[in-house]
């Protein structure tokens, strides 16, 4: 059997942490049996779904680098073959037409709740032998409902949670079709799930009430039943359910504020699965050790203080190129060119170990672009007298210097020292005075990537205000 998973979300929205994490349980599962992973965009709910929703999930998947084998497939193109299968299920007696209207469905909801039991359909237009059914009314548009079995039990061994099974007496028989013809959710995925050869669905555990009526629904349709796994809910830091109110609602938005796709990848992988006490890894390495058997079944919990520290983690190990293309994006959309600046990719291997995103990294490289004028408070505090005539010293030195980081640095050193100064006393106005801040990475090299020119004028700048 080969397998085959699918990720089929609603385009009601953006791709969220949940949805991610179940797309990449179902794509490492595919990709570690050599199978095929499938995306399905479920964009019957016409009302909510739209084109910047489903382009948002692709973008996301895209970013993640989740690439899928086949589609996507859009249920709204498959609406003659839904209809094709309703009519085969109508012959064969296992749906049947309905004429029950919602004032007679609102008024059994109120008798049930009366008497105090689950409402549920009564099965009044349901076909039984002996049966005699009423004329179907005039003008009603009639649903099809399915003929659920009325005995026994619907159990499947999920993957993740164990045994669950419900008696099917719990279980009415769902609408299937609208009256104006329209398929419903848990029809589509069935017909979905059979046409596709869908042999593992790896979905949230919200979905586990519809499980039961699909596997019966598959059972009907003489399908096999594919073997499902329910991952359960993610809560955030502070132990509730993940939502808006956490921070980050669309992976997009990761991207956003600055965090590398890998390290988005490598958490979600440890949000309820476990390969030992391994923590960093790469998707070749989750690939390999991925398994359904190892995932929780309690929930998960969402922790931004480990994201963030697995981010830096890869930044550290970007290509300068790489950082250097992120930085540049970012920054112009600050408004700042890097065309005839520094190096930026020097610039980025100087600072990713400082940094803990791509913002931060763009922030901290703003200042070799655009030269900052030190708020007053801070050049108080170091430009004072003696510093800025270390500056005019210093600045005269560079102006003849061999413009090598170990040149530089040993100018600064021979400047502090005719200065009467310390080091820092010379080197923290220094960057004062070229970055607008007293920190930065080795002075030697932040003169060498800022050059001459920029340098002498800077420091000009500063000593003549």
């Amino acid at each position: 059997m080969k397998v085959r998973t699918r990720f089929a979300p609603s385009p009601t929205g953006f791709l969220h942490i949940g949805g991610a994490r179940t797309a990449l349980f179902s794509w490492a599962y595919a990709r570690r049996h050599g199978g095929s992973f499938i995306l399905r965009i479920e964009d019957t709910d016409v009302a909510r779904s739209t084109p910047e929703a489903v382009q948002a999930i692709i973008d996301g998947m895209q970013w993640l680098g989740l690439s899928h084998d086949e589609g996507p497939f859009y249920q709204m193109r498959r609406m003659d073959r839904y209809r094709q299968v309703i009519d085969e299920m109508l012959a064969a007696g296992t749906a049947y037409h309905c004429y029950t209207s919602k004032e007679e469905l609102d008024a059994l909801r109120a008798e049930q709740e009366a008497r105090k039991e689950k409402p549920r359909y009564d099965g009044r237009w349901r076909p039984e032998a002996g049966k005699t059914l009423s004329p179907p009314p005039a003008g009603v548009a009639p649903v099809v409902r399915f003929r659920n079995p009325t005995g026994g039990v619907v159990a499947w061994q999920d993957q993740v949670k164990g045994r669950i099974e419900f008696a099917n007496s719990e279980l009415d028989d769902f609408i299937i079709a609208r009256g104006d013809g329209t398929p419903t959710y848990n029809f589509c995925v069935v017909v979905d799930d059979r046409d596709m050869n869908i042999t593992h669905v790896i979905r949230g555990d919200d979905h586990v009430n519809n499980t039961p009526r699909q596997i019966n629904l598959l059972q009907a349709l003489g399908a096999p039943v594919p073997r499902y796994a329910h991952l359960s809910m993610i809560l955030g830091d502070d132990g509730q359910k993940l939502s808006k109110r956490h921070g980050a609602v669309s992976v997009m938005q990761y991207e956003e504020d600055g965090y590398l796709p890998e390290a988005v990848l490598n958490y979600l992988a440890r949000l309820g699965w476990s390969h030992g006490d391994e923590e960093v890894f790469s998707m070749e390495q989750f690939v390999q050790w991925f398994d359904l058997d190892h995932i929780t079944a309690s929930a998960a919990q969402f922790n931004t203080e480990k994201l963030n520290w697995l981010n830096a983690h890869y930044l550290k190990l970007a290509d300068a190129q790489r950082l250097a293309a992120e930085a540049t994006r970012r920054l112009a959309r600050q408004g700042v060119a890097v065309a005839g600046g520094p190096d930026v990719a020097q610039l980025a291997m100087l600072y990713r170990d400082r940094v803990g995103n791509l913002n931060e990294l763009a922030d901290a490289l703003h200042p070799f672009y655009v030269a900052p004028r030190p708020k007053a408070e801070m050049a108080a505090q170091h430009l004072t007298e003696a510093a800025q005539k270390g500056l005019h010293a210093l600045r005269e030195r560079l102006a003849a210097c061999d413009w090598q980081a170990a040149e530089l640095g040993l100018a600064v050193k021979q400047t502090a020292a005719e200065c009467g100064l310390k080091m820092p006393q010379l080197a923290i106005p220094l960057r004062v005075a070229l970055l607008g801040m007293p920190q930065s990475p080795s002075i030697d090299a932040v003169l060498e990537v800022l050059g001459r020119e920029r340098v002498l004028q800077r420091l000009a700048a500063v000593l003549s205000a």
